[in-house]
């Protein structure tokens, strides 16, 4: 009766040690959501600027394959090399560059306006397009308004709304400017001592569980680095494709059409429908053969981008199911907006990497013994 007494209690106090841990992994859980709600905008930084460290130490790496230098000694060289390519590219095309994004802003324009008048035209309701209609309005007071005070109001307000854009502009420009150094500042971290963060990084693993921790790390570190080498070289076949395509064409802008294009492709599947959306937008002020062959551009380099560049350049690095990834994305589009959107694949590559390790370390049992 005693031994039964004690299995008893001991029982009871098992149940309540896995209710309390249960409970308390419960709130840490959905804390965690919360701190990653609330924050979701710095998270998604400090994780670019973790895949900027990841990129300019691939390509550290790579380079320690030719030339047998320090690690300090080959990451300022390549600094140096992608210093020296931007800013060539400012100085050779700066004033291309901003020329043709000030016409392609006024041809986007243009066309959305068009587009809608052609929708008006055809019976297709396009209220949803109206934007600052309220503003102008006129207002009952003012009909009845003097010259004199009808002036001066029309002073003030036209003065607010300078100064009112004006400051929005301003934070705009610093907001990203800011964000850029950011991401720049922590990539150069990251990439200057990878071994200290790693390190740090493995530290915070319970003991018993660092082996496991550190094939992790590194199989996510090696996974990432294969991914991002492949995915600027297919935003640089891109470009250079998109380029030439509507230089040839005769397009506008081709130039800047082709970086929007090249940097889109960073996003797999949304990034070239956007990107192929605004160059046929574009192409439409050419008419609409320059659109055609546009668009029949844009449907050659996004097959040669699903189907060339990425399985020959990704297949080591994911094997991804493209409506999982897909879904994945509009998701975190929705939810988490550009960030999302932009980061979702390398977060889905990093969650299926653990998925990958943790089932090859248990795998199912077999039917026998079942």
């Amino acid at each position: 009766m005693t031994g039964s007494a004690d299995e008893r209690a001991q029982t009871r106090n098992d149940l309540a040690w896995a209710i309390s841990v249960g409970g308390i992994a419960a709130v840490l859980f959905a804390a965690l959501l919360t701190f990653t709600w609330y924050f979701a905008d710095a998270l998604f930084l400090l994780f670019a600027g973790a895949l900027l460290g990841v990129a300019l130490n691939a390509f550290t790496a790579n380079l320690g394959r030719y030339v047998k230098l320090p690690h300090a000694l080959r990451l300022t060289i390549v600094c140096l090399a992608l210093a020296a390519l931007l800013s060539g590219v400012a100085f050779l095309g700066g004033t291309t560059i901003a020329q043709q994004a000030s016409a392609l802003s006024n041809t986007i324009k243009e066309q959305m306006v068009n587009v809608r008048s052609f929708l008006d035209r055809n019976g297709i309701d396009t209220s949803y397009f109206d934007i600052g209609s309220a503003g102008s309005a006129a207002t009952p007071s003012s009909s009845t308004a003097t010259p004199r005070n009808a002036a001066s109001h029309a002073l003030a307000s036209s003065g607010g709304a300078i100064v009112s854009q004006t400051f929005k502009f301003l934070h705009g420009a610093v907001s990203v400017v800011g964000n850029f150094f950011i991401v720049l500042v922590l990539g150069l971290a990251f990439a200057a001592q990878p071994g200290v963060y790693r390190t740090g990084l493995l530290f915070m693993a319970p003991a018993r569980h660092r082996a496991h921790a550190t094939a992790i790390v590194d199989r996510i570190s090696e996974t990432l680095e294969r991914w991002l080498i492949a995915r600027i070289a297919t935003m640089f076949a891109v470009f250079l494709i998109t380029w030439i395509g509507l230089a040839l064409i005769g397009i506008q802008s081709s130039f800047i059409l082709g970086v929007q294009a090249g940097l889109l492709a960073f996003i797999p599947a949304v990034g070239a429908v956007l990107g192929g959306l605004i160059v046929v937008l574009a192409s439409l002020a050419s008419g609409w053969i320059a659109a055609l062959s546009a668009f029949l551009l844009f449907l050659g380099v996004h097959a040669l981008e699903s189907y060339v560049l990425t399985p020959i350049l990704q297949r080591q690095a994911l094997n991804i199911p493209p409506a999982t990834l897909f879904a994945f994305q509009i998701l975190f589009g929705i939810v988490f907006g550009i960030w999302g959107l932009a980061l979702a694949l390398p977060l889905v590559a990093i969650a299926k990497v653990m998925i990958d390790h943790f089932k090859a370390e248990d795998p199912l049992p077999a039917p026998e013994s079942a």
